[in-house]
């Protein structure tokens, strides 16, 4: 348990940080979007209905990881006011075979829906993971995925990541 814990607080920034530079942008590709205006609760509450929405568009039985979304900062801007949402979960299909049909549903059913898919093929590990990265541009919102074959259980793990958001006048940054 502590090396998968470990392994994934070392993976979560570096997942983070190449969703940053994903062309979610107004005119500026390393331009974080606005998000709007909003409490970190209303946020996190926008970022798992669109966590909802891929898991739909996933069109295979399976289960979701049980995760919440959290916050972080919006580099360069005031960390009491501006903050970004972060969702990391993870789908496991009811049988392994499943897993490539469901990488190829979410490819194939993400452009119908918004998402602008910016990245998809092997990684460079060993393993060869196929990923995919998409935009959508409405949501304001970046999804990484990453086919995982070889985990027992075999999964897709999906890191979804908003704009900037402003919080209220009169309000700070509620930070979970």
């Amino acid at each position: 348990m502590k090396t998968k814990l470990h392994t994934f607080a070392l993976a979560l920034p570096l997942t983070l940080a190449t969703l940053t530079g994903c062309a979610m942008t107004d005119n500026d590709s390393n331009k974080i979007p606005s998000a709007g205006t909003s409490t970190s609760s209303d946020a996190s509450d926008a970022m798992e209905r669109v966590s909802s929405g891929l898991y739909d568009l996933i069109g295979v039985k399976g289960k979701a990881s049980d995760s919440r979304p959290g916050v972080m900062d919006c580099a360069g801007k005031d960390t009491k006011t501006y903050f970004r949402m972060f969702h990391p979960w993870s789908f496991y299909p009811t049988s392994a075979s499943d897993l490539d049909k469901a990488m190829e549903q979410l490819k194939n059913e993400l452009p119908k829906h918004g998402w602008e898919i910016i990245e998809y093929g092997p990684d460079t590990s060993k393993e060869k993971n196929v990923k995919l990265a998409a935009d959508n541009d409405e949501k304001k919102a970046s999804v990484r995925i990453s086919q995982r074959p070889k985990n027992n259980p075999p999964k897709l793990s999906l890191t979804v990541v908003s704009g900037c958001y402003q919080v209220p006048d009169g309000e700070e940054v509620e930070r979970f």
